[in-house]
């Protein structure tokens, strides 16, 4: 079974970058779309952004213009490349397959969500 183990995280000034890597995503040889979801402390797990194989790619409103999801497909890793960032973007951020083949903005359920990796923001 594939495990996506997540990466990239840390803690950064407001207007920095970060690039976060999803490695061993299945994609594309077990799910032919990916997304990166956060959960900031007493919030809802949201999706950040999803990739399929079309590919398309969606991006949720407040990280429009801002982040950049892609893939290598020789190594199997998704990644997410943040850039501006804010205090509001302070979440732990995960990678999980998307609730279909096709990119959206969906949050899976019956997903068994890791530690994922943390990204703190300060002003």
């Amino acid at each position: 079974q594939v495990q996506a183990v997540e990466s990239g995280g840390g803690s950064v000034q407001a207007g920095g970058s970060l690039k976060l890597s999803c490695a061993n995503s299945g994609y594309i040889d077990d799910y032919y779309c990916m997304g990166w979801f956060r959960q900031a402390p007493g919030k809802q797990r949201e999706a950040v952004a999803s990739i399929d194989v079309r590919p398309t790619t969606v991006y949720a409103d407040p990280v429009k213009g801002r982040f950049i999801i892609s893939s290598d497909d020789a190594t199997r890793t998704v990644y997410l490349q943040m850039n501006t960032l804010q205090p509001e973007d302070t979440a732990s951020y995960y990678c999980a397959p998307c609730v279909s083949m096709y990119a959206s903005l969906e949050v899976p359920r019956a997903h068994a969500w890791g530690p994922g990796t943390q990204v703190t923001v300060s002003s």
